[in-house]
């Protein structure tokens, strides 16, 4: 039997081991989704509350373990996973509460003689595929509102994170969740296709990567289903003269390098206005030079390894050719002795001098590293901020609302965030643009993809 063995990024280890499901078991696992969904869709929604609502707790009562398991597994500092536990209660909560006004029949204006309603009926069975980098906040946001409109849910996490799905069935099953009403499989990339492409599944939710997104589209080519796609990010800030600095580069320090800059939605190219660009770039490079790049166990250290060796790689090339092509690197290699060469232990770094000819600043790094240019306009940042196949989130840094409006409207995004990055409100929808993905998850928007619409059109009997 074929398994899977996650490597940790921490020390190379092993840290777990499980057999890879199959063919045999894709179908036990569709035949009981099948059977379980009419039940629980025959459930009061009131009760489906309660027994999420209750996994949710049972979920949480465990953070100090799950937080351990998670940096082991994909490499965050400790002192940073519980706020990915804190994360995934807050969205699953506000999903849950949200859930029976956002799936409330939707009535028609009064007409004489007949009744008209639209009601909101689930998909039947979703399939979720969830990545490493945040395990928890991005299954969340499909796992939960699934499950409170009416589906049954198969769940299939990433290879480096395999033991968050079975947290999800331990707290479902402490709940009272019906058996079959959630469920998670370990599969290949090939048996993850079988899945989807099966005719029971009514729905498919993915965050990965751009080229994994497309093989999902060309998975599903031959259904009429639909699909939710969070794929990559090179997301964009730019800072206003006015900007409140302090606070600028507090939040966008952070927002560039935590998580080792393995974030979606993590900044990763920086426009200043040039008033304000020489001490913008002197503030920044003083707050990078403060993290401690070490064993992520450890409670001082902020920042932890990448998910893997070739990962980092993969990100120094990227950084190496940019100084080739005329970049400076303004963070010292003798501050972060960890930073081992061809080890996934890899040093934050901010470039300047540079320039939309360099890849660092077009294709996603998805790493610490960051790139800020100067700019003598407004015109100048958003043309520079919208020259790229992405388009998840966007930040503006200024005390003039007004202003921040008029240039979110021109940046072709899915978030604009004014004074703030690198944070999804669950009660805004989730969504982008160009190459970061189709669909969106959260706010009573994101019960829409879970549900398809049946009008009733009733006329009184003659």
């Amino acid at each position: 039997m074929a398994t899977l063995k996650v490597v940790s990024p921490v020390d190379q280890s092993v840290c777990a081991e499980r057999p890879l499901a199959g063919p045999v078991d894709i179908e036990k696992a569709l035949t009981r989704a099948v059977t379980a969904q009419l039940a629980w869709n025959a459930t009061p929604i009131e009760r489906r509350q309660e027994i999420l609502t209750l996994a949710v707790e049972r979920f949480v009562a465990r953070a100090p373990e799950i937080a351990q398991e998670l940096t082991w597994q994909m490499g965050r500092p400790i002192a940073q996973s519980p706020g990915e536990i804190r994360g995934f209660a807050e969205r699953a909560r506000y999903m849950i509460d949200i859930a029976p006004a956002a799936l409330a029949p939707v009535q028609a204006p009064p007409k004489t003689g007949f009744t008209r309603f639209i009601r909101r009926e689930p998909v039947g069975v979703v399939a979720v595929i969830a990545p490493w980098n945040y395990p928890y906040l991005t299954s969340v946001n499909a796992v939960i509102p699934a499950l409170m409109a009416g589906n049954a849910v198969i769940l299939k996490h990433s290879h480096q994170t395999p033991l968050c799905a079975e947290r999800y069935a331990q707290a479902f099953a402490e709940a009272g969740l019906p058996d079959g009403v959630f469920q998670y499989l370990h599969l290949s990339h090939d048996d993850t296709e079988r899945l989807i492409a099966d005719a029971r599944i009514g729905f498919v939710s993915f965050t990965g990567s751009v080229a994994g997104g497309r093989n999902i589209r060309r998975a599903l080519s031959d259904r009429f289903i639909g699909v939710g796609l969070e794929l990559g990010g090179k997301d964009p800030a730019f800072v206003l003269a006015d900007a409140d600095l302090e606070h600028a580069l507090e939040n966008l320090v952070d927002g560039s390098f935590f998580n080792s800059g393995q974030s979606c939605c993590g900044v990763e190219r920086i426009y200043v206005q040039a008033p304000v660009y020489d001490r913008f770039v002197e503030g920044f490079v003083a707050l990078t030079n403060k993290y401690q790049l070490g064993n992520p166990l450890e409670t001082g250290t902020t920042l932890g390894p990448m998910v893997r060796a070739a990962a980092a790689d993969f990100v120094r090339d990227q950084t190496a050719e940019a100084i080739r092509q005329g970049a400076q690197a303004l963070i010292e290699a003798q501050r972060f002795p960890a930073d081992r060469p061809g080890s996934a232990y890899l040093m934050p770094q901010v470039l300047v001098n540079v320039d939309h000819r360099m890849r660092v600043m077009k294709e996603e790094s998805f790493g610490p590293v960051v790139g800020i240019m100067r700019v003598d306009s407004d015109a100048e940042a958003l043309q520079l901020m919208n020259d790229s196949p992405y388009g998840l989130t966007a930040s503006i840094w200024t005390r003039d609302a007004d202003a921040a409006l008029r240039l979110g409207e021109r940046i072709a995004t899915g978030t604009v965030f004014m004074n703030r990055c690198d944070y999804l409100d669950p009660a805004l929808a989730w969504s982008g643009v160009k190459d970061s993905g189709l669909g969106c998850s959260l706010s009573v928007l994101g019960y829409e993809q879970l549900t398809r619409p049946k009008s009733f059109h009733f006329r009184a009997g003659q």
